[in-house]
């Protein structure tokens, strides 16, 4: 076992009811890392988060941390704590209280714990707030305390499940900013669970795309928004445009009825293959002299940038572009190499309907 990872499932495998949730799910998780777990309701994220903190026994599978079988361990005995989308705080106790809790369940001196719940209050940016009730704080001050709690026990693994769920959407891109902060300060684990790509292009070192309790794609925010693996992938983090394709030979692709040159190679010759192209990389030009050309059939502007859909050929491209053009004009698309992005099709093989 390589010992820089600190966590390791080990062929998980999980049921509900008779519906498995995870099966046979293998993950290593590097120490000091910001790792997502990034999928839709119901993709066995959470499943997986409460497996590493002890919550739940697996039906079968390990649970190894720094390369020790922690499965049986009870989540009191692990080295993780969490923190829910539900703050869970005890209202009836003031913040300083709250996050000194556990120091005290651990009979702490109180020299020590005052010490403790001073620096971790200022970590997070609440000093001053130490003698206020929880019940008066706005949401994002309470997760703030939620997570001194968390974090004033000095885990090796803080644990988050969808802490930010609650929030605003401008409080939320605050505390993403934050959370990134406080990781990087303490220089420990943190894995967190949500469905919003956007938190985790954001905050994450690594990003573990799941569907159906299988990963999808584990990479950077970088990796896995400008090379997905597959079409759930490149749907799921972003927006994209998807056609079907011939990849010809190495850098020659066919697609929408044209060809072009890309950045890809080492596929079989005239292979099918899917072709992803990002809203953001087509260029509007001149429809007489563009790679393609077709109709703005609507035009939503965007705040940075307008949103069209362009009707070519019966396909309809999502086009972004800080240029405006009226529903019903004719307009060219440009399609550079490094902007197009090809994928094997999960091994199908026979004839697909090219756009045309």
């Amino acid at each position: 076992m390589e010992k820089d990872f600190i966590v390791q499932l080990d062929r998980i495998s999980v049921s509900f009811d008779q519906e498995e949730v995870l099966n046979n799910f293998s993950l290593d998780i590097r120490d000091e890392e910001f790792v997502t777990l990034l999928g839709p309701s119901g993709c066995g994220k959470t499943t997986t988060l409460r497996v590493i903190g002890g919550f739940l026994m697996p039906d079968s599978g390990r649970v190894l941390f720094n390369g020790r079988d922690i499965t049986s361990i009870p989540p009191y005995r692990r080295e993780v704590n969490t923190v829910f989308q539900k703050y869970a705080l005890f209202t009836h106790l003031n913040v300083y209280d709250n996050v000194a809790f556990g120091l005290r369940i651990k009979k702490k001196p109180e020299s020590e714990i005052k010490k403790e719940v001073t620096e971790m209050l200022n970590l997070v940016g609440l000093s001053g707030f130490e003698t206020r009730k929880t019940s008066a704080m706005s949401g994002g001050q309470q997760q703030r305390v939620a997570i001194a709690r968390a974090l004033v026990n000095h885990p090796k693994i803080l644990l988050l499940d969808e802490p930010l769920g609650a929030l605003d959407l401008k409080l939320r891109k605050e505390m993403q900013v934050e959370l990134k902060r406080i990781q990087q300060s303490l220089n420990i684990t943190f894995v967190y669970v949500t469905h919003d790509q956007e938190e985790a292009l954001t905050m994450s070192d690594t990003v573990v795309v799941m569907n159906n309790g299988i990963i999808q794609q584990i990479g950077s925010p970088i990796d896995i928004y400008n090379e997905p693996k597959n079409a759930f992938v490149a749907d799921f983090i972003g927006e994209s445009n998807i056609l079907p394709g011939i990849m010809h030979r190495d850098f020659t692709v066919s697609f929408a009825g044209k060809e072009f040159i890309c950045v890809d190679k080492g596929f079989k010759p005239d292979e099918y293959i899917d072709v992803v192209v990002r809203p953001e990389d087509i260029k509007i030009g001149d429809y007489k002299t563009a790679q393609l050309s077709g109709v703005v059939k609507s035009t939503v502007f965007k705040g940075v940038h307008y949103e069209m859909v362009i009707d070519q050929g019966g396909f309809e491209w999502l086009v972004q572009s800080t240029l405006s053009e009226e529903p019903g004009t004719l307009v060219g698309m440009n399609i550079g190499p490094d902007d197009i992005h090809i994928m094997h099709r999960n091994g199908l093989d026979g004839e697909v309907d090219e756009v045309v």
